[in-house]
């Protein structure tokens, strides 16, 4: 095993420790350290995914057993989502414009992380109908790029007040869940891309699902790390768009 493959399996752990610790499964992490680390765009989307399951699994499971979490604001927000990531899964885009997207995507990515997204005031239910718009575009969204879509629901929930932290954090862990099994089914034809390093990259993610949801569930702040997270996904994501 080279330096590169080793370089990536420890670059998975530590974004799977600080993704999980806000409830999400990590794509937009993964999807930077393979741009960065030069791996094939055709192999990034269906590896993300795959990654996604695992971690957010464990997230969900630890915030969910915790108390964090609310079904009645999930659904509207899932069953809008899941079909619309089953669509994006299927769509292959020009690697320019797929790059673009995900360029952007990561630099949105960037943003949440570094931006402590807090209230003090009561948290309101959201429309239903709003709910599921917002569910659907971001499905799309997700399924066109390899992301399960926490990255977005999650600081919508904290700006619109409709969540408090760790509830977003346990609902955008299940909403990536459902996002990413319905992305990878529309987007089963790329599972043949998967390079045969894959397990070793889930390994590394699981381990550090379980201690970055573990210590987030319950008392980990990691807002620091993650600004610090948030330059490297800049960085990936300029590289992206303009290289």
């Amino acid at each position: 095993m080279d330096a590169s493959h080793l370089l990536i399996i420890a670059a998975i752990f530590v974004v799977a420790i600080l993704y999980s610790s806000v409830g999400h499964g990590g794509a937009s992490g993964y999807l930077a350290v393979m741009a960065l680390l030069g791996v094939m765009p055709e192999v990034t989307r269906p590896t993300a995914l795959v990654l996604n399951l695992f971690v957010a699994s464990i997230a969900f499971y630890r915030f969910y057993r915790e108390g964090h979490f609310a079904w009645r604001l999930f659904w509207p927000f899932a069953v809008a989502s899941i079909p619309m990531a089953f669509v994006g899964g299927m769509i292959t885009l020009p690697t320019h414009v797929y790059k673009a997207i995900l360029g952007a995507v990561l630099i949105f990515a960037a943003a949440r992380l570094a931006w402590n997204l807090k209230t003090d005031a009561e948290p309101k239910r959201p429309n239903i109908w709003i709910a599921l718009v917002i569910g659907a575009v971001i499905g799309l969204l997700s399924g066109l790029v390899g992301v399960g879509g926490g990255i977005f629901l999650t600081p919508v929930l904290l700006l619109m007040n409709w969540s408090e932290t760790k509830t977003a954090a346990g609902i955008s862990a299940l909403f990536i869940l459902v996002n990413s099994i319905s992305g990878l089914a529309g987007n089963h034809q790329q599972f043949a891309q998967l390079t045969s390093d894959v397990w070793l990259w889930v390994a590394a993610a699981v381990v550090g699902g379980i201690v970055g949801s573990t210590l987030g569930s319950k008392r980990f702040d990691s807002l620091t790390l993650r600004r610090v997270l948030a330059l490297v996904l800049i960085f990936a994501g300029m590289k992206l768009i303009f290289v």
